[in-house]
């Protein structure tokens, strides 16, 4: 294999764009050893193609930054492409790139955004004051695709900084320059790697780079578009602590307002009450009837109590179904917009309380959506520490979509003062839970590090896509656990194997949480998916307390088996068993706790 080209970016810069350009149907994928880090690998012509992780800087800080410096060192030449729009952002790792020493050339993609937006970049005058060469792409649109390769033969290394060249050339003169400028910056596995000591710098040449970042922005860049200031006094005031706290209850109020009255109150009201309570489920009996016995064996599992036809469809898709694509619906509104980075920025804070950074709070939102995903995108996280208290934090405090959609179905008859004090203890649950890990885990929140997209109205299109797909996703995950579940409580039922396990669980059904023993039903349900088991909680007839108590119970109970299962793959199979029992644990003594004290 020739000669090393590495892409080097951001985060969404449009990197893999131009590593499919260069290297097609080429292309090797593996983790990089030692991380959860994806590694792609291609050829083009006689050289070797690397695409990067998006990073913000060439350091130490996390799994991703780690690789990147690795690949960047055995580097022959660098592709770095920064986002035309975010031009103040993006080019402080381009200046940590030339100081490195390394050719390169500087892509400025979106161009097309960026003077759509009102902003001129003067590329000749970039050119002139980072020594390389810069080539204006749309990369979505291939154009300026065959320059950048064309340049790669003009590669070369850029203009240093004379104050960072300077101190640069005062160490270990034996040493690459790249491996001189990680100890200047004191990067601590490369000071181990040489038995260093830390020069207590760092800040000051990173802040020593920012000036310099703003001063080439202030000479290369013109901003004619008055809805920018706009847009950024309002990105200020979202990511202000007392404003930005303000914005965020109001928009809480206001998905509380869409998600617990109008749709689980009054579209499934119609969806669930009438059509599949007095069209679809009697339609289907009425027919099934004529040709299975609803007494067999057979008529139980199909058109039964817990039947796959009576059960299973009516709530998959008279309750469920509606409530969570009113919540997929709002999800993808906060995240089409950019306000959903911002909230991390806003949290960063009080994460830090609890063992994770402002990034920490992504994961945790979309495991609202649905915890499974989220759990993948603990990768994100900038250590092993931060991605194992995310993991535990979803797997037991936080309701998936189809599970929080039918709590706040159930708990929004009953009041303010219940609400209130739901949110109270599932709240207090995180907090303590999460303190506890940061304790009794070793090591520190790492630095948040997060892209802030620019706000814009959320298109209605890019909305309808994302709640489609991952509404369609939903139902492919869950119909089938959901038709295994009603199957297995339809099989207890008919081999009256169900009311033997009512009566053995009484003792923590009944005696500890104070519910009817036909609460077991809701748990044996919830081994097989959290949301099943909620929804069962519909055909038992409680009082507004065993409401409470059964809610808190089964949010803080195990995973769904979906969720289980890549827990397993990510964390390990002794952190998937601990956090399998524990989650029982935890669930049944604050639910018993909680019956003692309403």
């Amino acid at each position: 294999m020739g000669k090393k080209i590495v892409l080097v970016g951001n985060p969404n810069v449009g990197k893999s764009v131009f590593f499919n350009a260069f290297t097609g149907a080429y292309v090797d994928v593996s983790n990089f050893p030692g991380t959860t880090v994806d590694i792609s690998v291609g050829k083009y012509k006689n050289y070797e193609v690397i695409d990067t992780p998006g990073v913000y800087g060439i350091s130490s800080f996390n799994d991703e930054e780690r690789v990147t410096k690795e690949v960047v060192i055995q580097a022959d030449m660098i592709v770095n492409v920064v986002d035309a729009n975010n031009l103040e952002r993006d080019l402080f790792l381009t200046l940590q790139l030339l100081d490195m020493g390394k050719p390169m050339i500087l892509v400025l993609n979106m161009i097309d955004e960026a003077k759509k937006n009102g902003r001129e970049i003067d590329t000749f005058k970039l050119s002139n004051l980072i020594g390389v060469e810069v080539i204006s792409t749309i990369a979505t649109k291939k154009i300026g695709i065959d320059k950048v390769k064309e340049a790669i033969t003009r590669a070369k290394k850029g203009t240093m900084d004379q104050k960072i060249s300077s101190d640069i050339s005062k160490l270990h003169k034996s040493l690459s320059q790249e491996i001189r400028l990680l100890i200047l910056e004191d990067d601590q596995p490369v000071l181990d790697k040489y038995g260093l000591k830390k020069r207590g710098r760092r800040e000051e040449y990173y802040l020593y780079r920012r000036h310099r970042v703003n001063e080439i922005c202030r000479e290369v860049i013109m901003d004619r578009n008055i809805k920018d200031s706009i847009k950024l006094r309002l990105s200020n005031i979202l990511i202000h602590p007392l404003w930005g706290s303000v914005f965020l209850v109001l928009s809480l109020f206001l998905i509380y307002i869409f998600i617990g009255d109008i749709v689980s109150q009054r579209i499934v009201d119609f969806t669930e009450g009438y059509i599949m309570g007095q069209l679809v489920e009697p339609g289907l009996v009425g027919l099934i009837s004529k040709v299975i016995n609803p007494s067999s064996f057979l008529g139980s599992l199909l058109i039964g109590e817990y039947g796959i036809f009576t059960l299973t469809i009516t709530y998959l898709l008279g309750l469920l179904l509606p409530l969570v694509l009113g919540f997929y619906f709002v999800l993808a509104i906060m995240e089409d917009s950019g306000y959903l980075p911002r909230i991390a920025v806003l949290l960063d804070k009080l994460m830090n309380k609890i063992g994770l950074n402002g990034k920490g709070i992504i994961p945790i939102i979309l495991g609202f959506g649905c915890v499974t995903m989220a759990t993948i995108t603990t990768r994100v996280l900038g250590s092993q520490r931060e991605r194992t208290i995310a993991t535990f934090l979803l797997a037991v405090s936080i309701p998936c979509s189809a599970q929080l959609a039918v709590i706040v179905g159930l708990i929004s008859p009953l009041g303010g003062y219940y609400i209130a004090l739901y949110i109270f203890v599932m709240i207090s649950i995180f907090i303590i839970i999460g303190k506890l890990l940061s304790v009794i885990m070793p090591g520190k929140s790492s630095a948040l590090l997060i892209d802030l997209p620019p706000l814009r109205l959320p298109r209605l299109k890019n909305i309808t896509k994302k709640t489609y797909h991952k509404t369609i996703g939903f139902l492919q995950d869950a119909a089938p656990l959901f038709a295994m579940g009603a199957m297995l409580i339809g099989f207890l039922q008919y081999f009256d194997i169900l009311s033997s396990i009512q009566n053995l669980m009484t003792p923590l059904t009944v005696d500890w949480l104070g519910l009817p023993k036909e609460a077991a039903n809701v748990f044996i349900m919830g081994l097989i998916r959290r949301d099943f088991g909620t929804a069962g909680l519909y055909t038992l007839s409680l009082t507004s307390s065993q409401v409470l108590v059964s809610l808190v119970t089964i949010t803080l109970f195990v995973p769904c088996i979906a969720s289980m299962m890549v827990i397993i793959k990510e964390r390990g199979l002794f952190s998937g068993v601990i956090t399998f029992l524990l989650s029982i644990v935890i669930a049944f003594f604050t639910g018993g706790l909680l019956a003692i004290l309403v």
